[in-house]
């Protein structure tokens, strides 16, 4: 056996007996039914699983087969849809868990090897190299995911939640997305990402954000404008909507204003107030500075935890497209 398949096989020995399929039922007049199938990883000794949120969203019942053919019944322990990552338990006994590695430390030209099943194909094996880092991809609820992982191995539906592992067997990623109508062109978030949520999920079954209450529009910002206040970026955001009784509402921030900074941070895109409102900002006091009438004013604002509605979702929908951006793109307009 040549080299390069000895590293393939030998990475896939260490990480096969925790990878698992997983079958989704959905309860239909008052009968249960084939809702369609994904992959995941069994991680932990005590049988925790991890897998895409858009896998098991709409879930009644899951059952996952393992790596000998055995069925087991699977549990939602926390889903984070702005990641695109749910935690699932299973009471499974015959299992070997992955190791989970360290995206931070990966090159771009280095082998990855995706694992899932799919189109229904159990236990799939594609392999590729990475071929960038740092990109950032829309989850199914319009928000940016941050240091997701390119490459050119072979994903299908089916593939999603399975592992991305490296030539040592740990799981470098979560299999997550490709482009539909491209070759060579997918996508795993990252398994760095996946560490920060996970504890999270474990203990609030979800992953605390915070909001304002604000719709905006992305804006070019005059250079007289730039000059007077010294500013050191050419966008801000144009709030269009205030929703009634927010965080903003209560603040006393103005359809009109114009949104260039949080807490001296610049401001640029509604993907740069996103990544400031984290769950350290709920119910404490953060600054918005503004230009009103075109004078610059600091505001005062209490941050809420978010809930999505269908209704914020579709809100925030409204900025992506393209689907995929890499962080040099801004989006249009949002709901913070």
């Amino acid at each position: 056996m040549d080299a390069y398949s000895q590293i393939i096989t030998s990475a896939l020995e260490r990480a096969s007996k925790g990878v698992v399929k997983i079958d989704i039922l959905t309860r239909q007049n008052g009968k249960m039914s084939q809702g369609g199938t994904g992959s995941g990883f069994i991680f932990s000794s005590d049988g925790y699983v991890l897998t895409n949120s858009h896998v098991v969203q709409r879930a009644d019942k899951i059952m996952l087969t393992l790596h000998d053919g055995a069925e087991e019944e699977a549990s939602i322990i926390g889903d984070d849809p702005d990641t695109d990552l749910a935690l699932l338990k299973t009471y499974a006994r015959d299992y070997s868990p992955v190791t989970l590695g360290d995206s931070e430390s990966l090159k771009i030209g280095q082998l990855a090897i995706a694992i899932g099943n799919p189109l229904g194909f159990q236990y799939t094996v594609t392999s590729g190299i990475i071929s960038s880092l740092g990109r950032s991809m829309r989850a199914y609820t319009g928000r940016l995911i941050d240091n997701v992982i390119q490459t050119d191995a072979a994903l299908n539906p089916g593939n999603s939640g399975g592992p991305m592992i490296d030539g040592s067997g740990s799981v470098i990623g979560v299999n997550t997305a490709i482009i539909q109508g491209a070759q060579n062109l997918s996508f795993a978030v990252s398994i760095n990402t996946a560490k920060h949520v996970i504890p999270q999920l474990i203990k609030d079954g979800k992953v605390r954000r915070a909001y304002v209450g604000i719709g905006t529009q992305q804006v070019e910002l005059h250079k007289r404008l730039i000059q007077f206040h010294n500013l050191s970026h050419r966008r801000a955001l144009y709030v269009l909507t205030i929703e009634p009784k927010s965080p903003a509402a209560e603040s006393g921030l103005q359809q009109g204003d114009i949104l260039i900074s949080f807490n001296s941070h610049p401001i640029e895109s509604a993907d740069d107030l996103f990544a400031r409102l984290t769950a350290d900002t709920i119910d404490s006091v953060q600054y918005l500075s503004i230009l009103r009438d075109k004078k610059r004013k600091v505001i005062e604002i209490y941050p809420a935890e978010i809930l999505q509605t269908a209704e914020m979702r579709k809100a925030i929908r409204k900025s992506a497209s393209p689907t995929f951006r890499n962080r040099a793109m801004n989006n249009r307009s949002a709901a913070s």
